[in-house]
């Protein structure tokens, strides 16, 4: 027994040398030092995950950290943005944490901050045309706002402030050291922003977007600290539960292998880092209501034209003004753009072109102007752009004949290829373009052409044989041929302070 037990050492011992031995030669041809655990860090497989890693002083999470207390949607595909549907006028929370760390930011410790809360669109085609769309939505909800703050549930916040131009923003300050809540209520639903074509038309998405501020030197919320967002869809009331419902039921329905695709639906909404809205804000001040310089603001289509003839956006310009149809040219400048927009019924868009000059506008294609405008105002200004005038219907030629003109019916009749009068002088002809073919335009353009009192002219006749009147009707003017030439004269009406035109 004392002999197997030796036997059993003996061989457990060889075991063990031979085990030794295989590993001895193991990280020689390396020589000595040289397996480190930095050269294995530095392997592909591991750059990527040491780029995500954050660097020695940077920040590793945002000051502040906005939740929105409604479930995201489960149908979100991996690396996709979250969704999340909410009722329309329901009021939900948007929590307003202060996610700092032990002495970051001290110039804020023990004071107020302010934030603007907005609801946007998600579209960039959209946003070029915010005001457009903002101000049908107002014309057929007068008296509604975008955005509201439910403020007896609200908690934490003061100084609540809404602007009546600024229909899809709030604004408040609040103590980032104490428990601070918004409740949110969002009144358009996406459908209003779709296209009638049919029914079930998609609705379009909105963001709810968080621009937080701090105080300057002079007391005024102009120096951003943060600004955050989230993406959302807006249900009639009811709608956004049926449709989180729907979009639970697909997914069952669906695969593991498939459901790996798409995020999990999530109880609350965490907004994103995002830039802040506009990029560069200059006009938060603490006492003043004015709204922040957003795209909404109608009075942006205005401010930046200091030399126009009117402060209405609609202004057309008088007479004396510079005509609303002249060409618009390379050599133009951002000014005179601006003014050129708003005399040619542009106004909502000279904010979105405020830095253009002429050649910036021309270089635009028709699918670059359809794009930011719609199709409407987008062909429209195409149009206008390129001087595309509309063909007048009718072009007559008219000269005034002079008291002492004895010229005959006959040399009348030559005068159209620049003969001269009995006085010597040559007859000028002005032109004359009709839009319209009726009676009315004919003496609206007589009175204009020849500085005659449109009131002062009680009818039109044009001689007939034998030397006749025949009042000038509308079936008259559409008979008349392309280009033909008339002498007319004037004669004091009967019993009127007014005139007659005789054409001839």
């Amino acid at each position: 027994m004392a002999w197997v037990l030796k036997m059993d050492e003996v061989i457990e011992s060889g075991l063990v040398h031979d085990f030794d031995a295989s590993l001895s030669g193991i990280g020689q041809e390396l020589g000595a030092g040289a397996y480190s655990m930095s050269d294995v860090l530095a392997l592909p497989i591991f750059k990527q995950e040491d780029s995500s890693l954050p660097l020695d002083g940077e920040t590793e999470h945002p000051p502040f950290q906005y939740v929105m207390c409604a479930a995201t949607s489960p149908a979100v595909k991996l690396h996709d943005e979250t969704l999340t549907y909410l009722n329309q006028g329901q009021s939900y929370e948007i929590r307003m944490l202060d996610n700092r760390k032990m002495g970051d930011m001290p110039e804020i410790s023990g004071k107020l901050v302010k934030s603007i809360i907005r609801v946007v669109f998600h579209d960039r085609r959209l946003q070029y045309t915010e005001h457009q769309q903002l101000e049908g939505w107002k014309w057929n909800r007068p008296g509604d706002r975008l955005l509201d703050l439910d403020i007896p549930m609200s908690v934490g916040i003061i100084d609540t402030r809404t602007n009546p131009s600024q229909l899809n923003a709030v604004e408040f300050l609040w103590d980032p050291a104490k428990r601070t809540s918004a409740f949110i209520q969002v009144h358009c639903i996406s459908t209003e922003f779709t296209p009638r074509k049919h029914g079930g038309e998609k609705g379009v998405p909105f963001r709810i977007q968080v621009d937080t501020f701090k105080q300057n030197e002079n007391g005024e919320y102009t120096d951003h600290l943060h600004s955050a967002s989230c993406q959302i869809k807006v249900f009639k009331p009811k709608g956004a539960d049926r449709k989180q419902k729907t979009d639970r039921e697909k997914m069952e329905k669906r695969t593991a292998h498939e459901k790996e695709k798409y995020q999990p639906s999530y109880d609350t909404t965490i907004l994103t880092e995002c830039s802040p809205w506009p990029d560069a804000p200059t006009a938060y001040v603490n006492n003043s209501p004015s709204p922040a310089p957003t795209f909404t603001s109608p009075q942006q289509s205005t401010c930046s034209v200091p030399d126009s003839n009117s402060s209405s956006p609609n202004h057309q310009g008088d007479g004396a003004s510079q005509a609303s149809g002249e060409q618009i040219q390379p050599s133009t400048t951002i000014q005179e753009t601006q003014q050129w927009l708003l005399k040619n019924r542009f106004s909502s868009y000279t904010r979105l072109f405020s830095n253009f000059s002429g050649a910036d506008l021309l270089k635009l294609t028709k699918e670059d102007l359809v794009q930011i405008c719609g199709a409407a105002d987008g062909i429209r200004l195409y149009n206008s752009l390129k001087s595309r005038s509309v063909r007048p219907r009718l072009t007559i030629y008219v000269c005034r004949e002079q008291p002492s003109s004895t010229v005959l019916q006959g040399q009348q009749q030559a005068a159209s290829s620049a003969s001269e009068n009995g006085s010597g002088a040559p007859y000028v002809y002005h032109a004359i373009y009709l839009e319209e073919m009726i009676a009315s335009e004919v003496a609206r353009k007589l009175a204009l052409v020849f500085n005659i009192p449109l009131h002062q002219i009680n009818q039109v006749y044009r001689q007939g044989p034998t030397g006749i009147h025949i009042l000038v009707s509308d079936q008259m003017v559409q008979n008349f041929q392309d280009e033909s030439c008339f002498l007319f004269s004037t004669v004091k009406a009967e019993n009127s302070d007014g005139i007659h035109i005789i054409l001839k």
